[in-house]
């Protein structure tokens, strides 16, 4: 008989799980990518929020590529916040994270844009990391600095679009902050195992995105873990979820940006599983987490 999978014991992020799994079922990967697509959206809709109070946000384009832009009431940066969302890189979109991104907007008093980047597998790699590089090429133009930002696959292409610029010797990227970020780790190792059968993602999952994604294995923009060097990358901040096959990815990135002489903040959300982002109105962990983030990004803003 195999072991239980590990499982957290916070009462906000059990309910979390159950509201999860109510909408969108566990084996949810076998089902077309079109049901995928539905059922997540209906996942996001449930937990939609009302936007803070006096946020104004629009919709536009940078080249062909979609964009989202938030303005708070009270701006006290002039620096420019570029969000990636998660989803896999198969599902997810500007409404999917619309809330989320216009709290984190209003809490670093900030304008946001998020980008709604090509996804899998009608699109594979390098769609989503070209799109989202033109973006912030055009935020950096405008010289503006840059605080770069995703959760998941978006924190995936976020970390890759640092080293991207950076090998473009691009200026302007103040931080990083990557939220539970998937960065290419042994599929056989560490939390991989460990966590393989965690709430939420497992490891069959995160095997089944990359099979989708085609991306190239080894590749530094698409597995920031494989990077030769992260020396004189901009500051980061990262956080993970304890119940998560994901958890070592960050782990893993946070020591080498470390050893690379990189300032960073690391989180471990004890109770936390992968997407948490959600829960952050009805669990204190997640909650906690959130404020964490938001000042992360307020920090790197200013």
């Amino acid at each position: 008989m195999s072991a239980p999978s590990p499982a957290p014991t916070e009462k906000g992020i059990l309910q979390f799980l159950e509201i999860c799994d109510s909408f969108y079922p566990t084996h949810a990967v076998e089902a077309s990518v079109e049901q995928q697509r539905n059922w997540y959206d209906a996942l996001c809709a449930r937990f939609d929020r009302p936007l803070p109070p006096d946020m104004i946000f629009a919709d536009g384009m940078v080249q062909r590529i979609p964009i989202r832009r938030y303005r708070p009431r009270k701006i006290s940066t002039r620096s420019i916040l570029l969000y990636l969302h998660g989803g896999g890189f198969v599902v997810g979109s500007l409404e999917s994270h619309h809330a989320i991104c216009a709290e984190i907007a209003d809490a670093a008093g900030a304008e946001l844009v998020s980008v709604d980047y090509r996804l899998a597998p009608e699109y594979r790699w390098p769609a989503q990391t070209d799109d989202g590089f033109a973006v912030l090429k055009h935020l950096l133009a405008a010289s503006n600095k840059v605080v770069l930002i995703g959760d998941s696959a978006g924190g995936n292409l976020a970390a890759g679009l640092v080293l991207r610029a950076h090998d473009e010797e691009l200026s302007g990227i103040v931080g990083q902050v990557l939220i539970y970020p998937v960065l290419g780790g042994d599929l056989d190792a560490g939390s991989y195992v460990e966590m393989a059968e965690a709430p939420g993602l497992t490891t069959a999952d995160v095997a089944y995105y990359r099979q989708i994604l085609q991306a190239p294995t080894g590749n530094p923009i698409a597995e920031p873990l494989s990077a030769s060097s992260l020396a004189g990358l901009p500051p980061a901040f990262i956080t993970v979820a304890h119940f998560d096959p994901l958890r070592d990815d960050g782990r893993h990135y946070a020591a080498r940006l470390v050893e690379a002489g990189v300032e960073v903040g690391f989180r471990e959300e004890p109770q936390m599983v992968h997407a948490w982002l959600r829960a952050r109105h009805m669990s204190d962990g997640a909650r906690d987490g959130f404020r964490a983030v938001c000042e992360a990004v307020r920090r790197f803003a200013a």
